[in-house]
């Protein structure tokens, strides 16, 4: 039951659309102002300042606390669970490490699914926003120091450019190359790293190749709009 419950719970709670629920209770259809995205920073841009946080923080949290689910629920001998979930230990299934692979596997493809439930959710005619949000949140599920470094590659970015579109699509870009050097800064107890002792995530690798691609294939249209020149830049339009 683990294995399959875990993609399942992430997709459905991917795809609730935060972004045009809060608009909606300011009496607004998010998909008929500014870009059309019921992402976050539409939300900013359009509804206000504390509404689009709110839609940041909870659009990351439906990546997020699926793959918390899934590091819980499907375990790997050794591994150290959460314990803001230790309810959930009788229910745990934990591979043997020879079987590490397969949980590595569930991990990463929770995570995708939730990250697929934001950018083609049901709710809104398997459309959605561009899972910048969603993908920060599964990334600190999976990765928590990467999130930090990823952050400061989209602030360098967003405070040079001004255009989020940029700040967003250098993130996902840079994403394999963290993953990789996450790989090789993970020491075991004889000080040897994940990547050279062989134990390092295959699937969490290719994982973060896939959504960084996804991630700069959503923003096709910002590139064709910064390549014209007509590329809305961030402004402070609107505070409340």
């Amino acid at each position: 039951m683990q294995l399959w419950i875990c993609p399942i719970i992430a997709f459905l709670l991917g795809s609730i659309p935060f972004g045009l629920i809060i608009a909606r209770l300011k009496g607004i259809d998010i998909r008929a102002h500014g870009s059309g995205n019921i992402g976050a920073t539409n939300v900013l841009r359009v509804v206000g300042k504390k509404y689009g946080i709110t839609c940041l923080i909870l659009d990351a949290l439906k990546g997020y606390l699926p793959v918390l689910l899934a590091l819980n629920l499907v375990r790997i001998e050794g591994s150290t669970p959460s314990p803001l979930l230790g309810f959930l230990d009788s229910a745990a299934l934990t591979l043997p490490a020879p079987e590490a692979m397969k949980g590595q596997l569930i991990h990463v493809f929770t995570a995708l699914c939730a990250i697929l439930g934001h950018n083609y959710s049901p709710w809104v005619g398997f459309k959605g926003g561009k899972g910048i949000a969603t993908s920060a949140g599964v990334v600190l599920g999976l990765m928590p120091m990467v999130v930090l470094f990823l952050l400061v590659v989209w602030i360098l970015l967003f405070l040079t450019t001004r255009y989020v579109s940029v700040a967003s699509i250098g993130a996902a870009a840079v994403l394999p190359l963290l993953t990789h050097l996450d790989a090789r800064l993970q020491k075991n107890a004889a000080g040897i790293s994940a990547w050279d002792a062989g134990t390092w995530s295959k699937p969490l690798l290719v994982f973060s190749i896939l959504i960084g691609i996804l991630a700069i294939w959503k923003h096709r249209g910002n590139l064709q709009r910064l390549r014209a020149g007509t590329e809305n830049r961030f402004t402070r339009n609107k505070t409340s």
